[in-house]
């Protein structure tokens, strides 16, 4: 991998970074405990309440990814970044484009039955 391409990939983690905070902080505000309140009919609620559901699933997926992704922008610069964690081949550099957290190769990752 070049100089150049690894330079890319390192501002696409950044940009994912960014990106995913922001997720992060939209959904901490949907997870916040729903108070209680009478005006409110017990379909709604139970209706805020699945939502809070899903965004507690998401919030905890995009945290998982943020950690990933902050992991792979401390490996970009090291020699090893790209390479597979199981068969030591380099990652193809589309893969790493869209998700630059990527530690094992395709091949390796289907093996694996993810």
């Amino acid at each position: 991998m070049t100089l150049e391409q690894k330079q890319e990939i390192k501002n696409q983690i950044i940009y994912d970074i960014d990106n995913t905070q922001k997720t992060i902080d939209t959904l901490t505000e949907f997870t916040q405990p729903i108070k209680p309140d009478c005006a409110l009919g017990c379909n709604i609620r139970e209706e805020m309440m699945e939502e809070q559901e899903v965004s507690a699933t998401t919030l905890h997926n995009s945290e998982i990814k943020l950690n990933k992704l902050k992991y792979a922008l401390s490996k970009v610069d090291k020699e090893d970044y790209g390479l597979c964690k199981e068969c030591d081949e380099e990652i193809i550099l589309g893969r790493l484009m869209i998700i630059p957290e990527s530690v094992y190769c395709v091949d390796c990752l289907s093996q694996k039955g993810h």
